[in-house]
């Protein structure tokens, strides 16, 4: 054989080997992304629970450590904003926004500002640390920002160039390891973050969630969220919960989201000035209002309050204004500026609206509590098909799918017609016009030190 043929033949060989690692790399890249959002998904669920059984053993150790959230939970609060704010800027809040900004911006800078793998971890700490202090907030939210940064993260090592649809696949993931449910997360992906069907991303949403959901299966097994509920409309009364849990839970959610938005307002023109020394103050305050809240409900909306919402659906009915409180200690908690979602608790309040509702009715508080969850976390959020797909997995309760439905449409019309804006997008367009205003500042500055150079030339 000629050499130049062997030499020819090799050639070949290695151009189609880097061909082949060229168009593997990605791929592999994504795959590796989207596992360890899985896992990362489980240790943040499992450190976070250990945080919040911390919290409760210190509190409840002896006949004077109810008192002690007191000075814990604020000062818990102002070291986790003022890290948020020097450390780990934009970590802040839920992390929801941040995700549906980025996908919103064109700038890898910008898109880097909101999420990245410091983000990520500055997030998992800081969230571990307000659940150690008995803040009223959940993981849920923020797993999708870390996974929202994992997939960008990847698509800068793999050089893949579909950054929006990876930031949806990363949230969409994160979600469905989160609460263990696949079909939310893809859901969620599509109504909530992209406000829209985007059909080139469904098949990386898809594959991520796939992969993200074995991964945590293989460390977590399979479960329900809430266990496996049997709740069903048995009686007249029973469906006259419908319509109360529907609009009640979406005239709350409305008020919730409504007034987190326009304070959020009010405070950012507040902390102007001088945004760290002011923002610290206010998470300080928040703490305190949070303890004495905790402490006047018996512990009980310390954390995520995922006992009392689990006892609601099993039948166990909460304290009457259980609901009230909940929702009192999550505003704050989402006001302070401290790392933490809104899902975990926003379930609570509306496992407890329910409950209370059924109590009053006489009715079956199972079937009350479940109904009110989807009341009011369709108010919320605004994005009824998220809440029934996500409540309906939890729970497992098939025997109530109509109402589940029915009641998270009245839940999202009502609060619609209350509060026009979404939360998470409402809270979005600050991070997306925060991340103009920088961008125009660093061009200025720039066009400025040009000019400054061409008159020193000039002279």
């Amino acid at each position: 054989m000629p050499l130049s043929y062997r030499k020819s033949k090799l050639i070949r060989r290695s151009r189609l080997f880097r061909g082949s690692l060229k168009l593997w790399k990605p791929r592999l890249v994504f795959w590796t992304g989207a596992l360890a959002i899985g896992v990362t998904s489980v240790a943040f669920a499992w450190i976070a629970d250990m945080a919040q059984r911390a919290f409760a053993g210190i509190t409840t150790s002896g006949s004077w450590t109810y008192l002690l959230p007191l000075v814990l939970t604020p000062l818990g609060f102002i070291l986790s904003a003022w890290l948020a704010i020097t450390l780990f800027p934009n970590s802040q809040g839920s992390g929801i926004p941040q995700a549906i900004a980025a996908r919103h911006l064109h700038d890898e800078a910008d898109r880097s500002a909101l999420l990245s793998l410091r983000i990520a971890f500055g997030k998992i700490v800081l969230t571990v640390l307000g659940l150690f202090c008995g803040a009223s907030i959940g993981r849920e939210g923020p797993t999708v920002q870390v996974g929202a940064s994992f997939m960008l993260a990847a698509a800068r090592f793999g050089g893949m160039a579909q950054a929006r649809g990876l930031i949806l696949a990363g949230s969409a993931a994160g979600i469905a390891a989160a609460f263990n449910t696949p079909l939310a997360g893809i859901v969620f992906a599509i109504e909530e973050m992209s406000r829209a069907y985007e059909s080139r991303a469904n098949g990386i949403v898809l594959t991520a969630v796939i992969l993200s959901g074995l991964a945590a299966l293989g460390l977590s097994g399979s479960y329900n969220y809430f266990g496996t509920a049997t709740a069903a409309p048995s009686n007249v009364m029973d469906w006259v919960l419908v319509p109360i849990c529907g609009i009640g839970g979406g005239m709350l959610g409305a008020a919730f989201s409504g007034v987190a938005l326009y304070s959020g307002i009010r405070i950012r023109r507040w902390a102007q000035p001088a945004p760290v020394k002011r923002m610290v103050l206010l998470a300080g305050l928040c703490g305190l209002g949070v303890a004495v809240v905790g402490i006047v409900s018996g512990g009980d909306t310390f954390g995520t309050s995922y006992e009392q919402a689990r006892g609601a659906i099993e039948g166990h009915p909460t304290q009457s204004l259980f609901f009230a409180e909940k929702l009192l200690a999550s505003f704050m908690s989402m006001m302070s500026g401290i790392p933490g979602g809104i899902f975990a608790p926003s379930l609570a309040v509306g496992a407890g609206f329910g409950s209370t509702v059924g109590s009053l009715l006489g009715t079956s508080i199972a079937l009350a509590a479940i109904l009110g969850m989807a009341g009011y976390f369709a108010g919320v959020v605004q994005a009824p098909m998220t809440a029934f797909v996500i409540i309906l997995e939890m729970t497992g309760d098939h025997q109530a799918v109509i109402p589940i439905m029915a009641v998270s449409m009245l839940g999202y019309v009502t609060s619609r017609v209350l509060s026009r804006e979404p939360l998470y997008h409402g809270l979005s367009r600050n991070f997306i016009a925060a991340a103009v205003r920088a961008r125009r500042s660093k061009e200025h500055a720039a066009v400025n030190e040009q000019q400054g150079r061409d008159r020193s030339n000039n002279i």
